[in-house]
């Protein structure tokens, strides 16, 4: 499928907002045609016979059971679209309203709702996380070999050189999956490809082609294997390759240009579970709801509790806070922040100010000389300042001249420089906002143009402002790689605290999102050749895949770690310095908070050896679903058996054995009580002392025991953190404070991270 070229344009801008059993049998229950039919997803109560529950026939079998009967006829269209073995005991199915109302009222059926679709949250970045050939995590984890990542998404482009399989061995035997390309394009990289596109009205055996470009770019920063002379417009010239160059490649294609829908998500997640996949990788997110209600939470768990480790996206909604998703305790919650590598340009202006931006387009033959600038929204006007479509035709003065434009909601940047190229101006300063801050994307725009920190969109607008015949140019310098305040946490990155659970710390953890070049299935240019087409973009979609390679690297080197002990390694090993040494900042270039940080940025190279782990046992989740006051068939329809929470002694969030701790002190609250369990990962013989990070607001923080002795591997100790605070009416009150409490060791410095909120 080949892209409109507006559709194009919006994918290639760099922020992609909006991430032996068949599981999807199709069963032919049929339906009149002129029905007004919507897709609904039905969970049912699971069978008690568990060998009976073993055959695909019988789960189909008592799944049309629920049907409403229907006659032959040939104008007839199916009416299952899904069933599932492994996510959730249900199907979805095409029904009208009154039938799904009916069903609603009949026995053993937990819930019925209405299908939704979520959204898509859309090289150098090895250098960048310390990972390097023959030395450290690559070669301890041999790159990956021998773990397969499952990557849910819009398909893939499955002849580029980043699926080549040279050096990959074999899939290994327990692979159950199928690939539906034709010919030869999967391999011992690209092991498995299936789409489930299409709500039942497409085959189930159609080849996952790409047509968005967004799953090949996933996939590739996951787990390409090493292409050399990458390049985007010639820039970020050098050798691409994901986190797990040698790990396999399973891809589901759950994703189009329109969306994700739930039910196509959930069969994915089905099908990865029954192949066989050790990591799943989703840039896909849709607003917050309750775990239960959640397609993906719901596949999650199904996962995890099967040994595989989930990575996704956080969303790309920053920075207001408490706009999380994927916010499920199971699941590796990734936003996203900058890397060291710029593809720079600097304007410059007639008093001698220089400001530096980005661009992908950077033309040889622009000749920098200073030319009249001007800002059409000087009026007040927005749709002018913005440069939005058809809002310059009648401004013939733009004609020879350098345009300034805002960013405006950003979601058009290569649209803003048509338009100025349309009215005749012959290169365009674009500016951020200030919700946008010091991010700049990279963009491959139709004319010379930079994209500017808002700062400098201030001072140039200043300078218009005073100047008698303004002027300015652009000087464009290529890819360059400096030290720098990277990693910044990039203003879309959404931020928590989370809405469902605010006793679980959320994001997890930062990785590489902003300006990330990958495979992508069209050329930027107009070569044909999409064999070495590549594409720089931005979102939380690709911090995602980062982070599900390196738990590939981690699973390779510890194949007995639990999708637990990974998280836990991975988050109390983060770093929270950026490269000049200094508190890792956000869009504002000032700290950035926990909300948006999480437990820091990842360090691949110490999450190998993290000395202590927090572990998790799946029976832990039921008294934790308990405890947010969840209903006894809410809790079933996540974790697919019948559970009383009267006969639980249920939990507070906060206390579930994560690691990280987020409490909150409401009214006259004065005294909260956490506790947590390590286990050992270490030497065997290991002394560990507290260290405790000031919290303020708070009196004081108290951890007992204050020192842990460990005598063998793999053993536990339990400590206890008290927080204490005075109530005092007339102080003023942050929202929240941060710190952490960090185990110390001879050989390791183990960080929990720590959120207080005050209400």
């Amino acid at each position: 499928m080949e892209l409109s070229p507006t559709t194009l344009t919006i994918f290639i801008l760099g922020l992609i907002c909006i991430l032996g059993i068949s599981p999807a049998n199709t069963a032919l229950a049929v339906a009149d045609a002129s029905s007004p039919l919507s897709t609904y997803i039905v969970q049912v109560r699971k069978w008690a016979d568990k060998h009976s529950s073993e055959a695909s026939e019988d789960l189909d079998t008592l799944y049309r059971s629920f049907l409403p009967p229907t006659s032959a006829s040939s104008n007839q269209e199916q009416r299952m679209v899904h069933s599932y073995r492994h996510v959730l005991s249900g199907f979805v199915a095409k029904l009208t309203a009154e039938e799904a109302q009916a069903l609603r009222d009949k026995d053993g059926v937990l819930h019925v709702r209405p299908e939704k679709t979520l959204s898509l949250h859309t090289t150098h970045t090895p250098d960048f996380l310390g990972l390097h050939q023959g030395v450290g995590l690559w070669k301890d984890s041999n790159f990956g070999k021998g773990v397969i990542i499952g990557v849910l998404d819009t398909g893939i482009f499955p002849d580029h050189p980043s699926f080549s399989d040279s050096g990959v061995p074999p899939p290994p035997a327990k692979w159950k999956g199928r690939c539906d390309f034709n010919g030869t394009s999967c391999n011992n990289k690209l092991i498995g490809a299936r789409s489930f596109i299409g709500s039942g009205s497409v085959r189930q055996a159609d080849p996952p082609f790409d047509g968005v470009g967004h799953g090949t770019h996933t996939s590739s920063t996951a787990a390409g294997a090493f292409v050399r002379d990458a390049s985007v417009l010639g820039n970020a010239k050098g050798t691409a390759v994901g986190m797990a160059p040698l790990a396999h490649l399973a891809v589901y294609q759950v994703c189009d240009v329109y969306g994700c829908r739930e039910g196509d998500i959930l069969a994915g997640i089905d099908a990865a579970i029954e192949d066989g996949v050790d990591v799943l990788s989703l840039s896909i997110g849709g607003s917050s709801r309750p775990f239960f209600d959640d397609v993906i939470a719901t596949g999650a768990f199904a996962a995890t509790q099967k040994g595989i480790f989930v990575s996704c996206s956080a969303g790309n909604s920053g920075p207001t806070y408490s706009t999380m998703e994927n916010e499920a305790p199971w699941i590796l919650t990734v936003g996203a922040s900058s890397i060291d590598r710029s593809i720079k340009a600097t304007a410059r202006l007639e008093n001698g100010q220089e400001f530096d931006g980005e661009t992908l387009y950077q033309p040889h033959d622009f000749h920098p000389a200073l030319l009249p600038l001007v800002y059409p929204g000087a009026n007040g006007d927005q749709t002018l300042a913005q440069c939005l479509p058809g809002s310059l035709e009648s401004r013939s003065d733009l004609q020879g001249k350098v345009v300034v434009c805002d960013l405006g909601d950003g979601s058009q940047q290569v649209a803003k420089g048509q338009e100025v190229k349309n009215a005749g101006g012959v290169a365009m300063i674009l500016v951020n906002g200030p919700t946008e801050g010091y991010t700049t994307l990279a963009g491959a725009h139709v004319l010379p143009a930079v994209l500017l920190p808002y700062a400098a969109g201030r001072e140039i607008k200043r300078y218009l402002s005073t100047a008698l015949a303004p002027t300015a140019t652009i000087l464009f310098k290529g890819t360059q790689i400096e030290k720098s305040v990277a990693p910044a946490v990039s203003f879309f990155s959404s931020r928590g605290p989370g809405i469902q659970s605010p006793g679980i710390l959320k994001p997890d953890i930062i990785g590489p999102g902003v300006n990330i070049l990958a495979g992508w299935p069209f050329r930027l240019d107009n070569s044909t050749d999409k064999k070495h087409a590549f594409n720089i973009i931005s979102g939380t979609s690709m911090s995602c895949p980062h982070l599900s390679g390196v738990a590939a690297l981690l699973k390779s080197t510890h194949p007995d770690w639990s999708p637990v002990a990974i998280k836990s390694a991975i988050m109390t090993t983060a770093a929270t310095s950026n490269m000049e040494g200094r508190p890792i900042v956000d869009q504002t270039l000032h700290p950035a908070d926990i909300f948006a940080t999480g437990a820091g940025h990842i360090s691949p190279s110490k999450a190998v050896d993290p000395g202590l782990i927090y572990d998790i046992e799946p029976r832990d989740y039921v008294p934790y679903l308990c405890g947010l006051n969840y209903t006894d068939s809410e809790v079933e329809r996540i974790v697919q058996q019948k559970v009383t929470c009267s006969s639980i002694t249920s939990i507070q969030d906060y206390q579930l054995n994560y690691p990280s701790i987020s409490v909150s002190f409401e009214g006259s609250v004065t005294k909260v009580n956490v506790t947590r369990t390590v286990r050992n990962v270490g030497p065997a013989k290991s002394h560990y002392k507290s260290v405790i990070d000031p919290i303020k607001g708070l009196d004081s923080i108290g951890v007992y025991p204050r020192f842990l002795e460990f005598t063998k591997a793999n053993q536990t100790a339990s400590f206890r953190v008290d927080f204490t605070r005075r109530v005092d009416r007339n102080a003023t009150v942050t929202p929240f404070a941060q710190g952490a409490i960090t185990w110390v060791s001879a050989q390791h410095s183990v960080r929990t991270p720590v959120a207080v909120v005050f209400k």
